[in-house]
């Protein structure tokens, strides 16, 4: 038996495939938008299909952007010199939160992983080799701590070390508030050997 009508049921199944919305938060959501005025949700709509429509790739670090070259990119204030690698835009996000990062990025949307036949032409290594014929004097890594960021990681430093850069990858270890009971043994292990002198 359908609960609610055709438009409803529609507006929900639409709004539970959105990634991180499960059912519930979907009917709440279908039902918020129902519920609002109609100028609002025009909005709303309007929009997301600009956001659609102008978001493209930053044509240095391929962040999303509206912009031809994204706001880290044609700041110049940056280091440019100094280029972190990272597998999504989110991830990007997060280190410019921290507000202690002054270098540039590159997106790579995505990690290596055959299990999910992605290769290394699928992600935008290709892209960061061209950028390193510049003056980029280090390459930070910063994919995931999965196997793909770290199968990532390796490879992007066995491309990188014969061209001369500088290459690091981020710590990584023991989150803070974390006990040390629950965590697991690469964890620590990570930790132990990212340690840094007091």
């Amino acid at each position: 038996m359908e609960l609610y009508s055709g438009h409803i049921n529609k507006l929900i199944e639409e709004l539970a495939a959105l990634p991180g919305i499960g059912g519930k938060s979907a009917q709440r959501l279908a039902f918020h938008l129902i519920n609002m005025p109609k100028d609002k949700v025009k909005r709303l709509a309007d929009t997301m299909l600009e956001a659609r429509e102008n978001v493209r790739y930053c044509r240095e670090c391929y962040t999303l952007t509206d912009r031809e070259v994204c706001p880290v990119c044609s700041n110049a204030k940056r280091n440019h010199g100094l280029v972190m690698v990272v597998e999504n835009t989110r991830d990007l996000a997060a280190y410019e939160k921290t507000g202690r990062y002054d270098g540039v990025y590159h997106v790579l949307h995505g990690a290596i992983s055959p299990m999910l036949g992605i290769g290394p032409g699928e992600i935008r290594l290709k892209e960061l080799m061209e950028r390193l014929r510049g003056d980029v004097e280090e390459v930070i890594i910063a994919t995931n701590s999965s196997l793909e960021g770290e199968t990532t990681a390796m490879y992007i430093a066995k491309l990188v070390k014969p061209v001369g850069v500088k290459v690091t990858r981020i710590a990584s270890g023991v989150p803070v508030g974390g006990d040390l009971e629950y965590i697991d043994e690469v964890t620590l292990l990570r930790a132990l050997e990212g340690r840094v002198e007091l």
